[in-house]
């Protein structure tokens, strides 16, 4: 939902700063790759200690680059089907690193392996998410469906709470609550979405078996079981 709205307002925000790598030489690609290395690096040297403010802070500043290494290789046309693949496989380093911070952080000084557990679902869960849409679609269907809670909505209520809870270090009191019911909120959303894209995929593949016979589908499937793990 939030990737619905959302990104066509940042897309113009920072259209002028794309706009300007791209004069000085830089490449999407070293976009990316850069901003990627940025949230990793926030989120596991950050979270592991509890310093979820600054954690955010600095994860904050490198995520943008999801928006502005598209934006730039659509103003340099060109986009190209492995900076696609480069992207969509750094989003899932990139998530993993946030949650496996918080899961790290839990299962160490935050002394709670039960939201250890559901960090680490929230971590499973997203990629898995991701997974049923790039797994559908590589079998010839549309996979028609979003869902409840797709990446941006995951990033920005684990972000938002974590840099919120944060706050404890500088004294606000009782804040640090918002994260647990985050990630929970989090969890139960990857579920849902998760529960969506599997019936959506399961009714489109029927369709598909009536219409056109379960013989174009299955060598479709076959085709398509050597690209599983370009997943996005």
């Amino acid at each position: 939902m939030l990737n619905k709205y959302a990104r066509a307002f940042f897309t113009r925000v920072l259209t002028p700063f794309a706009a300007f790598l791209l004069r000085r030489g830089v490449s999407p690609d070293a976009v990316t790759l850069i901003g990627t290395a940025g949230v990793v690096a926030g989120a596991l040297v950050f979270f592991p200690r509890g310093e979820f403010f600054w954690g955010t802070i600095v994860i904050t500043l490198f995520v943008f680059s999801d928006l502005v290494d598209g934006n730039m290789a659509r103003q340099a046309g060109i986009s190209s089907r492995w900076g696609a693949f480069l992207d969509s496989t750094l989003d899932r380093v990139a998530d993993g690193a946030v949650f496996g911070g918080f899961a790290l952080w839990y299962a160490g000084k935050g002394d709670d392996n039960v939201m250890c557990a559901v960090a680490i679902f929230c971590l499973a869960s997203g990629q898995v998410v991701s997974y049923t849409k790039a797994r559908g679609e590589s079998i010839g269907l549309p996979v028609a469906v979003n869902g409840l809670v797709e990446r941006a909505e995951r990033l920005v209520v684990s972000l938002v709470a974590a840099g919120l809870a944060g706050l404890h270090g500088f004294g606000v009191p009782g804040i640090q609550v918002l994260l647990p019911i985050a990630l929970w909120v989090v969890a139960a959303g990857s579920a849902v979405t998760l529960g969506q894209r599997v019936v959506t995929v399961r009714r489109e593949a029927a369709e598909a078996d009536a219409a056109g016979g379960a013989g174009s589908v299955g060598g479709a499937d076959a085709a398509g079981g050597a690209r599983g793990s370009e997943a996005t």
